[in-house]
C-alpha cells in the first residue's frame, strides 16, 4: 500500500462512531429539538463527506451541526424579492407576528370548543367568526373552510346538489395548477346552465336561466385575467331580485373596497349590492393564512355549516387562531407592502446598493414594478424598486441560508424590496456577499 492510501485508510479510522458524535453535547441537544433521525442524517453525511477526504475527521461533528435545519420541518424560510406581493409558490400571504403569535398559543391545548366558565362545549370558532362579522356587519352569519375553492364546492352542495347552478360563460375560469371552476362545480353533482356569451352576458340571459331547477345564480370574479373590448357583464345587483340566491366567489379576499385596487371586489360591498352568500379566500389581500371565507344571510349560512361536508373541509385551531389575530390585529404584511411608499423603497435599495458596493460588489438600485400575484389584480402595476445584481446569483441566493428568491430580467437579477421590510436588509446584503463568493 503507497503513502497516500495509508494516509486515506489512518484518516478513515480516525472517523469517530455515530454513536460517539450522538453523544457530542451540540448534537445530542439537536436531536432533543430536532429529532434523533434528523440529526443522524446529518452525522452520516458527515461522516461520508470525511470518507471522501472533503473535510478532516476531526470536523465530522462540527460539519454535522453545521448542516442541521433550523426545524424538523423540510420547509425552509424564504425572503420574498420577486416583485409578487402574493407568491403562490411562496405560501401566498405572510402571517402578521400577531397571528404567529396567535399560533403559538394555539398549538398548545386551548379552549377551542369549550367555555371555560361553565365547562361544557362551545362553539368552535366563535370568536373569529365575531370578529368577521364586526368587520363586515352587511352579513348576518359567517363560516370559514379550508379554501376558497371548498367554500365554492360547500356552497353548491348544500345549496345546489342534484340542481342547477346558472353561471356565465365568461366566468367558467381556471383557478391554477389546472384546477377549473366548471369540473370543480360539477364534482359535486351540480348541473351548470351556462348563460350568455365569452364577452357579453346580460341581466336577460340570466333571467331566462332561472327556473324552479335552480340551486343558485353563481357570480364569479375573473381574479387571473381581463377581458377588454366589446364587453358586458350582469352585476350582483341586477341579479339580487331574480327569485334565487345569488353567490358571489370574490376570490381575492377583500372584506371592504381597497382604493389602490378599484377594480377588486370585497365582501361588503357584494353583501351591499344584494349578494346573498360571498365566497372568498383567506390568504391572499386579506392577508391571513389559508383559509375559506362564507358570509352572508344567516339562514343561508347554517345551512353550509350544518352540511355533512362542511366537517371535512373544516380548519383546524391555528388557522382560526391566524385568521382571528389577523381579522383583529393591526396591518399585515400584504397590506403593508400594498401600501409601501415607492420613493421610501428606493431609498432602501439605494442604501442596500451602496453596502454591497462598499464591499466591492457589482450592485445597482433599479426602479422596477411589482405586482399583486396570488390570482388578484391582474393587470394592475405597482412601482417599486430593486437591487440589481449578476444573474449568476440569483440560483446561488435562493440555495442560501436565509434562501433569498428573487427573478432574472433583461440579464439581471433584480432582488424587489416591495415586499422585504427595511429590517431585513441585513439579511439581503448577506445573501448576496455569500451568493457572490
Amino acid at each position: 500500500m503507497d503513502h497516500e492510501a495509508t494516509a486515506a485508510a489512518d484518516a478513515r479510522r480516525r472517523i469517530a462512531r455515530t454513536d460517539v458524535l450522538l453523544a457530542d453535547p451540540r448534537l445530542a441537544e439537536a436531536a432533543a429539538r430536532l429529532g434523533r433521525g434528523v440529526v443522524k442524517a446529518a452525522v452520516v453525511a458527515a461522516q461520508r463527506r470525511a470518507r471522501a477526504g472533503e473535510i478532516p475527521p476531526d470536523a465530522v461533528a462540527a460539519a454535522a451541526v453545521a448542516a442541521l435545519p433550523a426545524t424538523a420541518s423540510g420547509l425552509r424560510p424564504v425572503l420574498n424579492a420577486t416583485g409578487v406581493l402574493l407568491h403562490t409558490n411562496l405560501g401566498r400571504a405572510p402571517l402578521s407576528d400577531a397571528a404567529r403569535d396567535a399560533v403559538a398559543v394555539a398549538s398548545g391545548a386551548t379552549d377551542v370548543e369549550l367555555d371555560l366558565e361553565t365547562g361544557r362545549r362551545a362553539r368552535r370558532g366563535r370568536s373569529v367568526l365575531a370578529a368577521l362579522l364586526e368587520r363586515v356587519p352587511q352579513a348576518e352569519a359567517a363560516h370559514v373552510v379550508n379554501n376558497g375553492a371548498a367554500a365554492l364546492v360547500l356552497a353548491a352542495t348544500a345549496l345546489a346538489g342534484n340542481r342547477e347552478i346558472v353561471i356565465g360563460r365568461g366566468e367558467m375560469v381556471e383557478i391554477g395548477d389546472g384546477f377549473r371552476i366548471p369540473e370543480l362545480l360539477a364534482a359535486t353533482g351540480a348541473r351548470l346552465r351556462e348563460v350568455g356569451t365569452t364577452n357579453r352576458t346580460t341581466p336577460d340571459d340570466y333571467a331566462a336561466a332561472v327556473g324552479e331547477d335552480t340551486g343558485f345564480i353563481l357570480k364569479v370574479h375573473p381574479s387571473n385575467f381581463r377581458i377588454t373590448g366589446f364587453t358586458r357583464g350582469a352585476d350582483v345587483a341586477e341579479l339580487a331580485g331574480l327569485g334565487v340566491p345569488v353567490v358571489a366567489d370574490i376570490g381575492s379576499g377583500l372584506l371592504a373596497h381597497e382604493p389602490l385596487l378599484p377594480d377588486e371586489p370585497d365582501a361588503a360591498s357584494m353583501l351591499k349590492a344584494g349578494a346573498h352568500l360571498v365566497t372568498a379566500s383567506g390568504d391572499k389581500l386579506l392577508g391571513g393564512p389559508q383559509c375559506g371565507l362564507v358570509l352572508g344571510h344567516g339562514d343561508l349560512v347554517r345551512r353550509l355549516a350544518r352540511h355533512p361536508l362542511a366537517r371535512a373541509l373544516r380548519v383546524d385551531k391555528m388557522t382560526l387562531a391566524a385568521l382571528e389575530a389577523t381579522v383583529r390585529g393591526p396591518r399585515t404584511p400584504t397590506e403593508e407592502a400594498l401600501h409601501a411608499d415607492a420613493a421610501a423603497r428606493l431609498a432602501q435599495a439605494e442604501r442596500l446598493a451602496g453596502r454591497l458596493r462598499d464591499r466591492g460588489l457589482d450592485a445597482a438600485a433599479v426602479p422596477s414594478e411589482a405586482a399583486v400575484g396570488g390570482g388578484g389584480a391582474p393587470g394592475v402595476v405597482l412601482p417599486s424598486a430593486a437591487v440589481s445584481v449578476p444573474d449568476g446569483y440569483a440560483a446561488r441566493l435562493r440555495q442560501g441560508t436565509p434562501a433569498v428568491m428573487g427573478r432574472v430580467e433583461d440579464g439581471r437579477c433584480l432582488l424587489d424590496l416591495r415586499a422585504v421590510p427595511p429590517d431585513r436588509d441585513a439579511d439581503i446584503a448577506e445573501a448576496v456577499r455569500l451568493a457572490a463568493s
